[in-house]
């Protein structure tokens, strides 16, 4: 397998790094068998966090070819068995770490030889570098870590730029999030649900500049600790922040033709008290144009034909903070109590040409001006306490946490259309107002517990109570010029909503292991409650159900150094956002409209997953298959309205929906100092609906590769690319594109700051996205055109003085709902 590997890598120009791992430097010489058993933990010498997966090495007194060894599992624990007895030297090493060796005398007693600490080959603690150089990607028993800080390409950007290159996860056109093809996602900031993504996710990834990105994590298959997540899985973008003694900090910069950003950080710990702050601010520009051809079937026999265009120069500006507290009054008891915010506000100016012809009573002919407004305003307030037991009991801990979310959403229009009997500008003839305050408070409680049992054996247990309350207060005014006065209330068009859910959740898993296989058995019990009302009708809906979620893991060794298979089974609930809720009607284009659906049931989803793993001293290897079903899709379905001869776009629970997958993730270094990475996906995707007595399918494949080259000691090159076919939905296929981008980093200062030139997708100003959308009302053609040129200078300086001792901290994930893509109105 080492052997062909490298052959296979270029032959299919796939290569991702997907592991931090090191096999043992030279094959080993079989020993002879002995009673003897060593056992130990490594951990960073720093952080005292486990070195998952350190390689380690029983060598003779004299020599170097290695006896026998292993690796370490996700603990950092190790233990040889069988040794003969006698002295030895123990080996034990990792990627980014110095080795260490130890000299053991071997007996017929088993001897554990306690906590060994690895120092970061690139530490420096009377400066401000603190851990060693880590993979771009790496792969983990439960997910895919993309290692942002270590690409200097990202240097400037923002996270939806890390995000297009992060493995499994793509980005469309219009920047929505997908995962393994399908947009059922939820996004997390450090383990928690952040009211910053409450809203439209697609502006809201524009608003966290990369450069206080440290990973980002993708969680295909959640254990049972998880809240009941649907059929895609969860992105954790995980921040930069540091624990460790000492004051550090950094300030950066950057200037582009499409963002600029100033950002910069504040970390101090003295004693038992920590500090760590961020502070942001940015400015965006995405300018777009679109268009549509319709072609509508009308109830005569003849047909309707509707030409829109759009121009937008859309920008966006606002900022970014964050607290966090720390204190820690001895080594068993931990506490944090933190708290960010954002604010957010966009423009965008737009231009529309609309001409509808074929019912002659209903036939347009006319431009608008829209000056369009939103603002986001958000903050999340967190505390927690973490209580473990010592060496005696490394495993045992007890956690209780607490968040509070709160989001306001302020979304207006103001549109002028004037009469263009000659495709020119005419006389003004209409007026349209509209404003739309949404909110969404969310209160959450969770405690998690966890008991070893022996070496290898664990129970996980834990309860949690999520409170949800959206509002969405729309109102709308029109004036007709020369019948009205003045602006009027449209009561079809305006109303307040406002929607309850309550969550109650108990969740336990089993984790135990048999000689080479490793088991994790777990369920997940969940009761939702769910009431909604509108002010101006009657009506009131409730929606309780109770659902059990069961996860199924087993994973086999198939070599001590790090060749894996695993098998996992879980079922999925997935709530619908309140994007999908929200009975606002967004009409700024007056022949399509798009609205939420309060009666939305959840999703049921199954995962059934097929992952293989291997590393190598020079590559990493990791594909995986999967199937994915889900009973009773939330889908996008668009009705044609003969009456008001528009289309009006809502959602459902219509179809079935069953997806196909397989993925490879590889990575390799040809020569010391280049890396190679890239992955590639292919999926099929069946859609079925006997409501719409409809079936859509299509296969669909995504690739990107990365390479980066060290040019001596003070300059590191970038490149990256990619590309996606397009996907489908239950009536609308749409296409696929590329994308690239370079990028060099040159460190100054003693290693202290970097200067960054980059530039993306510069081969043209930018790119055309087309869709397609097919029902037996109308056939619908459109084109959505990104301005996606993009260069920009970056500078980034760390300062500062640290000096060891971190802790791992436990935190809220919130992941249960269906989140909504970017685009149209929100309710929060």
């Amino acid at each position: 397998m080492k052997q062909l590997f490298p052959l296979l890598l270029l032959a299919t120009v796939a290569s991702p790094t997907v592991h931090a791992q090191t096999s043992l430097s030279a094959v080993a010489v079989p020993a002879a068998k002995g009673p003897g058993r060593l056992s130990g933990r490594v951990v960073d010498a720093a952080t005292q966090k486990p070195v998952e997966y350190a390689t380690v090495a029983l060598l003779p007194a004299t020599g170097a070819t290695p006896l026998l060894g292993g690796t370490c599992d996700a603990d950092g624990k190790f233990e040889l068995r069988d040794l003969p007895v006698g002295a030895f030297r123990l080996q034990i090493s990792f990627v980014g770490y110095g080795s260490r060796l130890e000299n053991v005398t071997i007996t017929a007693e088993p001897q554990a030889l306690g906590t060994l600490a690895l120092t970061a080959s690139a530490q420096n603690l009377g400066g401000v570098t603190v851990t060693g150089e880590r993979p771009v990607v790496e792969t983990k028993p439960d997910r895919l870590v993309y290692n942002a800080d270590q690409d200097a390409s990202n240097t400037g950007g923002t996270v939806a730029d890390i995000l297009r290159k992060t493995p499994l996860v793509n980005l469309d056109g219009e920047g929505n999030v997908q995962l393994r093809g399908t947009s059922n996602v939820r996004i997390l900031i450090n383990n928690k649900p952040s009211a910053l993504l409450a809203g439209n996710l697609a502006e809201a990834l524009k608003q966290i500049p990369a450069d206080q990105v440290k990973a980002i994590e993708v969680i295909t298959s959640p254990s049972a600790k998880y809240d009941a997540e649907g059929s895609g899985g969860v992105i954790n973008i995980v921040l930069k922040k540091s624990s460790l003694q000492g004051t550090s900090g950094s300030v950066g910069a950057s200037g582009g033709n499409r963002n600029q950003s100033l950002n910069g950080s504040l970390n101090a710990k003295r004693g038992v008290f920590g500090v760590n702050t961020k502070l942001s601010g940015f400015r965006n520009l995405y300018p777009f144009r679109s268009s549509t051809e319709r072609t509508s079937f009308l109830p005569d026999g003849t047909t309707g034909r509707l030409t829109e265009r759009t121009t937008s120069r859309n920008q966006g500006q606002g900022g970014y903070g964050q607290v966090e507290l720390t204190y820690d009054p001895s080594p068993l008891h931990s506490f944090t109590i933190s708290g960010n915010g954002n604010l957010y506000a966009n423009d965008a100016p737009q231009e529309l040409f609309n001409q509808y012809q074929g019912q002659p009573a209903l036939d347009t002919l006319y431009t608008r001006d829209i000056n369009r407004q939103d603002q986001n305003r958000s903050f999340d307030l967190n505390a927690g306490y973490t209580r473990t037991f010592g060496d005696k009991q490394p495993r045992r801990e007890w956690s209780v946490l607490a968040q509070h979310t709160n989001n306001r959403n302020r979304e207006q229009y103001r549109l002028d259309q004037y009469g263009s009997p000659e495709v020119r500008r005419g006389p003004l003839e209409y007026q349209e107002a509209s404003l739309n305050l949404a909110r969404n408070l969310e209160t959450t409680f969770q405690t998690d517990y966890t008991q070893p049992f022996g070496e290898k054996n664990t129970l996980e247990v834990g309860a949690k109570h999520i409170r949800r309350q959206v509002s969405s207060d729309y109102v709308l005014d029109t004036l007709l010029t020369g019948q009205q006065s003045g602006f009027v209330r449209s009561a079809l068009r305006s109303n307040q909503f406002d929607y309850d859910q309550n969550v109650l959740a108990a969740y336990g898993t089993y984790n135990f292991s048999l000689k080479k296989y490793a088991f994790s058995l777990g369920t997940r019990l969940e009761r939702t409650g769910i009431a909604g009302e509108f002010q101006n009708e009657a009506g009131r809906f409730q929606n309780n159900y109770l659902n059990v979620l069961p996860n199924l893991n087993a994973t086999r060794t198939l070599r001590k150094d790090g060749e894996t298979l695993r098998l996992s089974y879980s079922r999925r609930i997935q709530r619908p956002h309140i994007y999908y809720l929200n009975p606002y009607v967004n009409q700024v284009t007056p022949n399509s409209v798009n609205f939420g659906n309060p009666e939305l049931r959840p999703e049921l989803a199954q995962l059934l997953e097929l992952t293989y793993g291997t590393f190598g001293e020079k590559f990493s290897l990791n594909a995986s298959g999967f199937m994915r079903r889900v009973g009773n899709s939330i889908e996008r379905v668009s009705i044609y309205n003969q009456e008001r001869a528009r289309n009006e776009t809502t959602y459902g629970n219509l179809a079935t929906n069953t997806n196909y997958g397989l993925n490879l993730y590889g990575s390799w270094k040809p020569v010391t100092g280049w890396d190679l990475s890239s992955n590639i996906s292919g999926d099929y995707t069946n859609l079925r609906s006997r409501q719409l007595n409809r079936v859509s399918r299509r296969a669909s494949a995504y690739m990107n590769l990365n390479s980066s080259v060290k040019l001596g000691k003070t300059y590191v090159a970038q490149g990256y690319g990619g590309f996606w076919t397009g996907g489908v939905e239950l009536q609308t296929r749409y296409s696929g594109g590329v994308y690239y981008g370079l990028s060099l980093k040159k460190t100054l200062l003693k290693e202290k700051a970097d200067l960054t030139l980059g530039a993306n997708n510069f081969l043209a100003p930018g790119r055309e996205f087309r869709s397609t959308t097919t029902t037996p009302d109308f056939v619908n053609q459109g084109i959505f055109y990104s301005y996606q040129r993009n260069a920009r200078l970056s500078f980034n300086y760390r300062f500062g003085k640290l000096e060891g001792g971190q802790r791992q901290r436990k935190s809220i994930r919130n992941d249960d709902s269906k989140g909504g893509s970017g685009g149209g109105q929100q309710g929060g």
